[in-house]
């Protein structure tokens, strides 16, 4: 029904009417904001999936320790992730107020200027981008049960080897997360491209379509312009897009990731 919709113009009540592929062909050649949209969704996509990744396993390395309380550090790290969305977003709206906002508050301490940061087409997108990462603690528990599940009798090997520090994380610990490395890669690069409720609450799209992310053109161009056959055909360019990374990251994935007794 969605690739029937796609070559319809169709606004939700009326009967709809068959354009064939001018939908597509008025995405590619005439909207001045789709183009926009596919860069600042890659660039989002590039930025908050390493970041993520990256910040989840620093966290996850430093909560698998025998430390005081550490319970309860794992939990407080984890609380983010069960918040309500919506809320979480609009405290860091709060945060970000050019006026009364922790993040200037914060600044002027240092003596530095005051920044717009939701209005500015130059910081709004990394904004939001910071903002996720203030859930990142799912990530963190599941790199946590991966680095707790490594035998510890490699780690007794290495270190009998002289192995200390970063050789033992690059040749022990690495290698042997790989398979939770991927998956959080897979479900990272998924949920990064289908991101809506980030710029919704934030920054509705702006300023000047700044952070106007796919999903979120999507959504306008079908409940705010009530062009039902013109968003669903913006919908399988975004299926395609996730698909084709999802199978190139597939693809190459037997380059770097390592499973215990993988013969091949």
């Amino acid at each position: 029904m969605s690739v029937y919709y796609a070559l319809m113009e169709w606004n939700g009540y009326n009967k709809p009417k068959f354009v064939g592929f001018d939908n597509f062909r008025y995405l590619f050649t005439v909207d001045p904001v789709f183009w926009k949209a596919i860069r600042i969704t890659f660039y989002y996509v590039l930025i908050n999936v390493p970041a993520s990744l990256v910040f989840g396993l620093l966290l996850a390395m430093l909560l698998n320790r025998k430390l005081p309380a550490i319970k309860f550090f794992r939990t407080a790290f984890y609380l983010p992730t069960v918040l309500p969305m919506i809320a979480t977003l609009t405290l860091w709206k709060f945060i970000y107020h050019p006026q009364y906002g922790l993040a200037n508050h914060v600044l002027n301490l240092f003596g530095a200027n005051p920044l717009n940061w939701l209005g500015s087409e130059r910081l709004a997108l990394m904004s939001v981008i910071i903002a996720g990462l203030w859930q990142v603690g799912g990530g963190m528990i599941i790199f946590l049960s991966g680095l707790q599940s490594v035998p510890q009798d490699l780690y007794e090997a290495a270190e009998v080897d002289g192995a200390r520090g970063w050789i033992v994380f690059r040749s022990v610990t690495l290698p042997m997360i790989t398979p939770i490395l991927f998956l959080q890669l897979i479900l990272g690069i998924i949920g990064a491209f289908q991101s809506f409720a980030q710029v919704q609450v934030m920054t509705a799209g702006g300023p000047n379509n700044a952070t106007a992310l796919l999903n979120f053109k999507i959504y306008s161009d079908v409940f705010g312009q009530r062009m039902f056959g013109y968003g669903i055909a913006e919908v399988w360019i975004l299926f395609l897009i996730i698909m084709v990374f999802t199978v190139v990251t597939y693809r190459y994935s037997n380059r770097f990731v390592h499973y215990e007794n993988d013969n091949r």
